[in-house]
Formats: structure tokens, C-alpha cells, sequence
């Protein structure tokens, strides 16, 4: 038996002792994991500066207040969430009364992502710890410093057969995807998801994929081409476009693309500066690998806006790119950088047929002032979740679900969808002893199936 095994199997015992499923051990333990996040925020700000560069600013506004947000959330809520929900009785049970009890599931796994080591790891814990549930944590290694520290911080106040954190990477993943957990969570790449799912049927574990796409935001000539810029730029470039949600590429109506492309550079330039390498709001790619990956996607012909690199600093400048189309490398992948193609179109029908012709994506943004407009898009295309004149902020809102539809994801989480997705719904039936109705039971006749016909 590995380590991994051993751990596993103290957690199955602690699991099996009951004590997840008291309301007040589930709070006092969120409790706990608020406030040694809090405690340590300094070094939780120090850890991911030296991953890649990111503001103790932005580390608040992305992860930590997020983080604070949930647990708090679901300190509040958890007893309500797992509260007896009475329901209708059909008339073929009654007399009798119907209910169903959330009960956590288990042993669960969470294998987390760099591009948020924190908030991607730790968001899905609380809903799993809420719902009743034991804990593993793999957070990524591309994200050295913040797994680390992650595993220090957990480990050192949690007890290993509640909630543990291993630290590592390829390896250690497989040997966790080996066991039997009761559901594992994975948010990252959809080639990597696949590799997730494959391995979690050989125990028939269900999975909640949390992967990513191609997300596009529609502008329209009616739009607020200020506002719509400024949003843009600000949910593209942040954490250096190393966000799943981020617009991946633009729509522009055609004769409002110039417009729209001047606005664009001078939020970027607003926002960032004139050299946005120095700007403290500008997050450095996360390794040389990926600074490649990301290179190797610009056709120097094709940038009609910034451009520029630094392979020692790992830094890529907002970049703009116009002309191209989807046989271009840029389009034909996740960006996951700081690189934003900009197509057009003459007529909605264009629009929505481009982005169905690709894998559902995990966003889509659409900016209009028509509602005729925005009702038909989000009739017509499918996607994760979205925004209507605004980027990213949905998954701030811990009353909306968040998670993909097809090749973007499968399942979903944040607050009660969250704790839902560490339950398994219950359902009960009660029935009294002083009534039973005869025409279930044989020898049948006529009588009783106009009698049955009739209750069900």
C-alpha cells in the first residue's frame, strides 16, 4: 500500500465514523480554514508573487476575497443546504409524505490549476468540505510556490484523514487517479479532462470537469464602445490572460471595428501604461513553455497592437490581432494569454454561426444595447455562462452556477450548486401502517386496472 493509498483509507474510516455529518463540526472546520487563510495572507500574497508576479492587489481582488467570500457564504448557509426538503406526494403514494436529505458523498479529490493556484484549488474544497465531505488536494506544480505553501498550511491544521493537501505533479496525480474517490473535481485543460474521465470510469467515480474553450465576446454598432473597451481590456489582460473565462477572441460588427480597436489601445494604455511591463496590474506568463506556446501564436503580419516579448522576464504585452481567421494558429487553440484576435461580421446570422461551428465555450460576453439582440443569443448559442456588457464578474456571484457545457466542462459549483455537487439527493418515501391499497398486490383483474389506471 502507497502513501497515497494509506491516506486515502484513513479518510475512508473518518468518513465512515459520522463525524463529516454534523452541521456544527462542518462549520467550525470552515471556520478554521477562514481564518488561517486570513492569518496568512501576507505569505499567501508573498507565494504567488514569486509564481508569476501577480499583485498582492490582484491576489486579493481574484482568489483571496473570492475564497473569503465562499466560506463565509456557506458558514451561513450550511445547515439550510442540508436541511430534510419536504416535496409533493403523488396520489398513488398517498396516505404518505415525500423528502429528500442531502448526504455527502465521501472521498473526494480535487486536482486544482495554476492560473488561479488558489482560488482553483481551495473554492471547490469548501464546497466539498460544506457538503459533509473528506478532502485531497492536488494543487498544480507549474505553480510551485502557492502548492507549497498551500500544503504547509492545510496539513499543519487539519487533520490528514479530514482534509490533506499533496504537493507534486504528473506522477503523483496518476497514482491519486488510481484509487476509488467518490467524486473527483478537476478544473484545467479539456486534453488533460479527457485523461481525468478515462481514468474515474474504471470506478464509475463522478467527475466535475471545469475546462475551458475558445470564449468569444460579441460587440454590436450599438454598444457603448467606451465602456465595452474598457471591460474588455480588463477581463482579457488580467492575471496576463491566464484566465478560463477571459474573452478569448472578439466579434466586432464590421463598421464599428476601427472604433472599437482605438478605444481598445487607449484602455490598454490607461490602464497599463505606456509600458505595461513595468505595470504592477500586469501578471507574467507562468514558464518558458507556455511563453513559446504563446509566441508561436502571433503572426508578426497580423498584430495590429503590441507584440512585444521578453523571454527572461516571461513577458508578453497586450497584444491586439486583426485579419484573421479561423485557419490561423491563434484561433485554432484556448489563447490563455495575453493575445486578442479581433474578427468581424455584417449580420448576426454570421456571428452566431462562427461560434457554433466551433466546441461550446465556456463564456461568451455580448455587447448591445438591443435586447431583441441579446435574447437571441442567449437562446441560440450555447455556452457555459456569461455576461451581457460586462466580462468575468458571473463567477462572482456565489448564486450562480459556474461550470461548461460539451467540450468546456461538465458539472457545475459555486454556493449551493457547490454543496450540491458534493451530495448525493436522498429520496424518501414514508408511509403509514394503517392503509394499503389491495390493487397492488395479485391475483389482477379488470376492476383493479380501471382502479390503477386511475391513481397512476
Amino acid at each position: 500500500m502507497n502513501q497515497y493509498s494509506e491516506i486515502l483509507e484513513k479518510q475512508q474510516r473518518f468518513f465512515n465514523s459520522n463525524a463529516t455529518k454534523d452541521i456544527q463540526f462542518r462549520k467550525n472546520q470552515l471556520k478554521l480554514f477562514l481564518s488561517i487563510l486570513q492569518k496568512n495572507e501576507a505569505r499567501l500574497d508573498e507565494a504567488i508573487y514569486k509564481d508569476f508576479k501577480k499583485s498582492a492587489f490582484e491576489n486579493f481582488a481574484t482568489e483571496l476575497s473570492l475564497l473569503y467570500g465562499e466560506l463565509k457564504h456557506s458558514i451561513k448557509k450550511v445547515a439550510y443546504w442540508s436541511e430534510k426538503k419536504y416535496v409533493g406526494t403523488n396520489l398513488a403514494n398517498l396516505p404518505g409524505s415525500s423528502y429528500i436529505i442531502p448526504e455527502p458523498l465521501g472521498n473526494t479529490l480535487i486536482i486544482g490549476a495554476w492560473n488561479y493556484p488558489y482560488l482553483l484549488s481551495l473554492h471547490p474544497a469548501i464546497s466539498a468540505l460544506a457538503a459533509g465531505n473528506t478532502v485531497i488536494v492536488k494543487p498544480s506544480e507549474l505553480a510551485m510556490n502557492t502548492g507549497k505553501l498551500m500544503a504547509e498550511l492545510i496539513n499543519s491544521h487539519f487533520a490528514t484523514e479530514y482534509f490533506h493537501v499533496i504537493d507534486g505533479g504528473v506522477e503523483e496525480t496518476t497514482e491519486l487517479l488510481k484509487l476509488k474517490f467518490d467524486k473527483i473535481f478537476y478544473t484545467g485543460s479539456s486534453n488533460v479532462g479527457k485523461i481525468i474521465m478515462k481514468a474515474a470510469a474504471e470506478h464509475l467515480t463522478p467527475v466535475v470537469l471545469e475546462l475551458g474553450g475558445k470564449s468569444p465576446a460579441i460587440v454590436t454598432q450599438n454598444a457603448d464602445i467606451k465602456m465595452t473597451a474598457k471591460r474588455l481590456v480588463w477581463g482579457k489582460f488580467l492575471n496576463g490572460g491566464q484566465t478560463c473565462v477571459a474573452p478569448d477572441y472578439i466579434l466586432a460588427e464590421k463598421s464599428i471595428k476601427s472604433q472599437l480597436v482605438d478605444e481598445i489601445k487607449k484602455q490598454i494604455e490607461k490602464i497599463h501604461g505606456n509600458d505595461p511591463q513595468k505595470s504592477e496590474a500586469f501578471v507574467r506568463i507562468i514558464n518558458p513553455r507556455h511563453f513559446q506556446r504563446l509566441t508561436a501564436l502571433m503572426d508578426p503580419a497580423k498584430i495590429l497592437f503590441g507584440g512585444k516579448t521578453d523571454a527572461t522576464d516571461l513577458y508578453i504585452s497586450p497584444t491586439l490581432m486583426h485579419q484573421v481567421d479561423w485557419n490561423d494558429a491563434v484561433m485554432k487553440e484556448e489563447i490563455f494569454g495575453p493575445i486578442l484576435p479581433i474578427l468581424t461580421w455584417e449580420n448576426l446570422d454570421e456571428a452566431i454561426a462562427q461560434i457554433k461551428a466551433q466546441p461550446k465555450p465556456l463564456a461568451l460576453y455580448l455587447f448591445t444595447s438591443s435586447k431583441k439582440i441579446r435574447d437571441r443569443v442567449f437562446s441560440e448559442v450555447s455556452f457555459g455562462g456569461g455576461a451581457l456588457n460586462e466580462t468575468i464578474m458571473h463567477l462572482a456571484n456565489p448564486n450562480l452556477p459556474f461550470g461548461g457545457v460539451g467540450n468546456s466542462g461538465t458539472g457545475n459549483y459555486h454556493g449551493e450548486y457547490g454543496f450540491a455537487a458534493f451530495s448525493h439527493q436522498k429520496s424518501i418515501i414514508e408511509k403509514p401502517n394503517w392503509f394499503e391499497p389491495f390493487v397492488k398486490y395479485a391475483p389482477y383483474n379488470k376492476f383493479k386496472l380501471s382502479i390503477l389506471k386511475k391513481l397512476l
